[in-house]
């Protein structure tokens, strides 16, 4: 375990455990992190302290389901959408307690925004995020008879073209 730990005050060692327990890491990671920068821990060493938590309190530990993927879960919150389904897109992300994982939106119209369909991180028993989120994302845009956009389904990149940017570049002449 992480020597930090030692240096927690009881309650905030309590707060951490109780994220810990509903897997709430980041704010776990938040409670370390704020408690310790005064002692020059920085936020990758904090991160280090909630995975050794994590691995202390084992299957005690309720895991956040993932997100579903079937058709039937992902046309039922398109449709609580507040508008029109445009396209479907899937997106990287990244951060440094997930790694990169992709997000599954609903580019909508009037009004004009998105929508948050899944969220696929890496999985140890399934297919990579990005394949997960294509064939997800294929499935409701054919279901919806919308476009599927997926910028860069084999390479994580958080900066490739949207579909609404690749669609007013189109329509320019």
């Amino acid at each position: 375990m992480s020597g930090w730990w030692a240096y927690l005050e009881e309650r905030t060692c309590r707060e951490v455990d109780a994220d810990v327990l509903r897997d709430r890491r980041l704010s776990a990671v938040k409670s370390v992190w704020e408690a310790l920068r005064p002692l020059g821990v920085g936020l990758y060493e904090a991160e280090l302290v909630v995975h050794a938590r994590y691995e202390a309190l084992g299957d005690r530990v309720r895991r956040t389901p993932p997100d579903p993927l079937d058709l039937s879960s992902l046309a039922a919150r398109a449709a609580a959408l507040p508008g029109r389904v445009a396209a479907v897109e899937a997106l990287w992300d990244g951060d440094t307690v997930h790694d990169w994982f992709v997000l599954l939106v609903a580019v909508l119209d009037a009004p004009d925004g998105e929508g948050h369909l899944a969220t696929v991180y890496h999985r140890s028993d399934g297919p990579p995020p990005g394949v997960a989120a294509a064939q997800a994302g294929r499935a409701l845009a054919g279901h919806l008879r919308v476009p599927f956009h997926f910028a860069s389904p084999d390479v994580p990149d958080d900066h490739a073209p949207r579909w609404r940017t690749t669609q007013r570049s189109a329509e320019r002449p």
